[in-house]
């Protein structure tokens, strides 16, 4: 029984976030008498202090997109459900937990600065260099996948049925109610309390609303494809990116978590109660060989996974936004460590979606999002909500997920661009920004349809690539503090051999395509995409290792 199998997840996920999330905490030992650099900056545009009830929700909504649903769905079709749940769960734990709070505390400690500066202060020049155009990379392809599942979104139909219109409408009206929050909470000084009293009532109406629109919207929204959908997804990115994050990432954060809060409660209500019988394989291999499309479990059931065990993208998020927002030290434990293993969550919630289906199921032949949504639509029939309705509500909650991410990433990614160039100015913002959207842009042009599919094995790659960086220099870090170290080499090595193999394996293809067709013709534009930028990101690997060997054969780490 799926309710079985969920409840023990939960079971261990909070014995994980009182044991070891306490034992982490001890291991930098939390000061709540230090004061934060939201609290001694507060600048009133990046640097805000939070309550902790909303950064957790704004934390949580950034960094719980459509990674922990998408890249489950998938590990648990090519793989089976089994091996994909062991790795979420090990890896929410020690790995990508451990990861998400060093990175938060790490950076507030050096006064909200990046994993980058980090790196800067801890380790020689050339590796800052390296880092930060590794950062901007997995950032830009965390951008060109979730742009384009959102894109698709927009555009689904089912059995007849055009879902996507209602929820495109939905997801604007979405971006706009957030924007009305953060003015009434920054400007007029209205209490949170009785802002979330006026505002969740709105997002709930606006879910209900957007099926209902008079037809004749509902047509405008209609008449973009997925490629217009791609280029109107990232003007809104470099918008967002460059407005104050009280306006727009604050609040819709907030409101998304809170959204992202009421799916997880579905999703738990019908995988606890709803009596339904795990029916999908637990494996789905030929010996170490997935019997879907003839790939090895390792390393690409890690990578595949990516954000639901552990991602690289936290670390930035946790260093980037949230700990310019962070008003305690204490804080960080549930905010980073929790936001991580409520995360695992919703990809276990994820698998249950699959779980429940038999392998013959057409659903299963569907996009991720369709089948998670097709999931938490039979959920809410339990209560009697007609199927329609249901999954229009999920598939908007796929897509606030994602808005959630891609705004703070674009963002991320903006700040990294300027902190790499050098540029301060408001010019240099926009610039850093236009560059940020506009190298996504030109890769989903170039991509066939459904290009998300082409960028998920560099994103998954790049993503937990980038989590080995950051334990690295987190370990550097804890290392020169005199800390024990054990807690992030380990995970580091684990990460570093698994990202690298599957970087070999993203190049393979593309050099093989190159022998065979020399002189004759090029490869195609996926195998290109895919050989180049892995060769360039194991090119950016081993530089930063190099770097790094000297660091650590300089000062031997404390274990």
């Amino acid at each position: 029984m799926i309710s079985i199998l969920v409840s023990i997840v939960i079971v261990i996920f909070l014995i994980a976030y009182i044991f070891y999330g306490r034992f982490l905490g001890r291991r930098v030992t939390l000061n709540n008498d230090s004061i934060t650099p939201a609290c001694k900056i507060n600048d009133g545009i990046d640097y805000v202090p939070a309550k902790h009830t909303l950064l957790l929700g704004q934390h949580f909504s950034a960094i719980a997109a459509a990674g922990p649903i998408v890249g489950p769905v998938l590990a648990c079709l090519w793989f089976g459900w089994l091996p994909a749940l062991i790795w979420i769960v090990l890896g929410a734990i020690f790995i990508g937990g451990a990861h998400d709070f060093f990175a938060l505390v790490a950076s507030v400690r050096h006064d909200g600065a990046s994993i980058g500066e980090i790196v800067k202060k801890y380790m020689p020049g050339r590796s800052y260099k390296f880092f930060l155009v590794f950062v901007w990379l997995a950032l830009v392809y965390v951008i060109i996948a979730f742009t384009d599942i959102t894109a698709h979104t927009f555009k689904t139909t089912i059995e007849g049925a055009n879902f996507g219109p209602a929820v495109a409408a939905s997801s604007v009206l979405y971006l706009f109610l957030a924007m009305a929050m953060g003015v009434l909470l920054y400007k007029f000084k209205v209490k949170l309390l009785y802002v979330t009293a006026i505002f969740l009532p709105l997002l709930l109406f606006i879910i209900w609303g957007g099926p209902h629109l008079p037809q004749a919207i509902l047509n405008a929204f209609n008449v973009f494809s997925v490629k217009q959908w791609d280029m109107i997804i990232l003007l809104y990115c470099l918008a967002a990116s460059l407005i104050p994050v009280w306006l727009l990432l604050q609040p819709r954060g907030f409101l998304g978590g809170w959204f992202l809060y009421l799916v997880i409660t579905i999703g738990l209500i019908g995988a606890l109660f709803g009596g339904f019988k795990i029916e999908f394989p637990a494996f789905n291999l030929n010996g170490l060989v997935s019997s879907v499309n003839g790939k090895n479990i390792f390393p690409l059931l890690f990578i595949t996974v990516a954000c639901g065990a552990c991602s690289g993208f936290h670390g930035i998020v946790s260093s980037g936004t949230t700990s310019k927002q962070l008003k305690h030290e204490s804080d960080s434990v549930p905010i980073a460590y929790g936001a991580m293993l409520l995360e695992g969550l919703v990809a276990v919630l994820a698998i249950a979606t699959v779980m429940m289906l038999p392998k013959a199921s057409t659903i299963l032949k569907s996009d991720p999002n369709l089948i998670y949504a097709h999931g938490i639509a039979r959920y809410l029939g339990l209560i009697k909500i007609p199927y329609g309705a249901a999954f229009a509500f999920a598939l908007l909650a796929f897509s606030t997920f994602v808005y959630d991410t891609l705004d703070v990433c674009t963002r991320l990614a903006r700040y990294c661009l300027q902190e790499l160039m050098g540029w301060s100015s408001k010019k240099g913002m926009i610039l850093a920004g236009i560059i940020s959207v506009a190298v996504p842009f030109f890769f989903l042009m170039l991509a066939k349809e459904k290009g998300y599919l082409v960028a998920w094995p560099i994103f998954g790659t790049s993503n937990q690539l980038l989590a080995s960086f950051i334990l690295l220099a987190v370990s550097v870090w804890l290392m020169h503090m005199g800390k024990r170290t054990r807690i992030a080499i380990l995970p580091m090595i684990f990460m570093f051999v698994v990202t690298l193999c599957s970087l070999v394996q993203l190049i393979i293809p593309f050099i093989k395509s190159l022998v065979v067709g020399w002189g004759k013709s090029l490869p195609s534009s996926d195998i290109m995409l895919s050989g180049i930028c892995g060769i360039l990101l194991l090119s950016l690997s081993f530089m930063f290792i190099w770097e790094a060997k000297q660091v650590f054969s300089s000062k031997k780490p404390s274990l």
